[in-house]
């Protein structure tokens, strides 16, 4: 079996892209799943029609409807989208490696830190997860929809992503226009936790799993720094060389994105890497300044 094919499903998303750019940098073979054929592609279909492609060494999965989409309204149908889009898929995945004849190595799966609540105390690897809103109940259902048989033969990581901080998607292409104009500011008074992860970290994060027989369990995806809305806010303003006096009241965001997943923004907890760092993962970007450093462009990289 090759030891470098890894099928990525979510591969043509904002952390999709980067990872198999990162991985065939490093000589791996990448297929992707989508909801569309293409070259080195597969669709959801076509897995569960045909399974893993020969060869497969590990799976990824990143895939999941964009939750923060502003353009779309927060209806009982979009939620029961946003449920099934990462449920299913990593379902199917789960199902796909249970069935391949040879089985991969590694199925590396993504959730979210909405499994722990805010408050004072930090949250490690080992914090119990609390169902106390939608998100976090879709959360413990989207690691449990990854979990393999008692007797697998291939290794499970499950790596709870914080707000992911990368120039091509997720916040920063969401806030970059209002901070280079200079109306950026802080949510409500800033005060509130923000877990967050370089999108390159959270990448090597990633291919260290792949790449570690050591590694298995849960892996808080989150940089080592705990910061604040308000030490975000500051950062990137200062990267861009603008002000940024404007807050953006909370009113405004259960507004516009609904209460319940307004939270994603408005509410966070204070998430520690600890068995990540126990690991010895070494980050590129242990620290907000040099993150937003890194991101402080109007116009993403080609």
């Amino acid at each position: 079996m090759s030891l470098k094919h890894v099928v990525i499903g979510g591969g043509t998303g904002f952390v999709g892209k980067r990872l198999a750019k990162c991985l065939l940098a490093d000589g791996y073979e990448v297929t992707t799943i989508s909801r569309m054929p293409a070259i080195k592609a597969m669709t959801w279909h076509d897995l569960e029609k045909d399974g893993l492609p020969e060869g497969t060494s590990a799976v990824v999965n990143l895939a999941g409807q964009n939750v923060l989409d502003p353009t779309r309204r927060w209806t009982p149908g979009f939620k029961q989208n946003v449920w099934n889009s990462r449920i299913n898929s990593t379902a199917a995945c789960a199902r796909a490696i249970e069935r391949a004849t040879v089985k991969p190595r590694v199925f590396v799966s993504i959730s979210g830190v909405s499994h722990y609540a805010a408050g004072p105390k930090p949250n490690t690897e080992d914090s119990a997860p609390v169902e106390h809103d939608f998100m976090s109940r879709l959360c413990v259902e989207w690691e449990r929809a990854a979990n393999l048989g008692d007797n697998s033969t291939c290794r499970g990581v499950k790596v709870r992503s914080g707000v992911v901080i990368g120039r091509e998607g997720g916040m920063i292409a969401s806030l970059i226009l209002p901070f280079w104009f200079g109306a950026g500011g802080p949510i409500g008074d800033g005060s509130h936790d923000l877990p967050w992860i370089h999108v390159d970290d959270l990448c090597g994060m990633i291919k260290f799993a792949i790449e570690k027989p050591e590694v298995k369990g849960v892996l808080n995806g989150v940089a080592p720094q705990l910061i604040t809305n308000k030490d975000f806010t500051k950062a990137f303003a200062s990267a861009l060389f603008r002000p940024a006096f404007f807050p953006l009241p909370e009113l405004v965001l259960n507004l516009i994105f609904g209460k319940e997943r307004a939270v994603l923004l408005t509410k966070g907890a204070k998430v520690v890497p600890k068995r990540v760092q126990e690991l010895g993962y070494q980050y590129r970007y242990p620290d907000i300044q040099s993150a937003c450093k890194d991101v402080a462009r109007l116009f993403p990289p080609k």
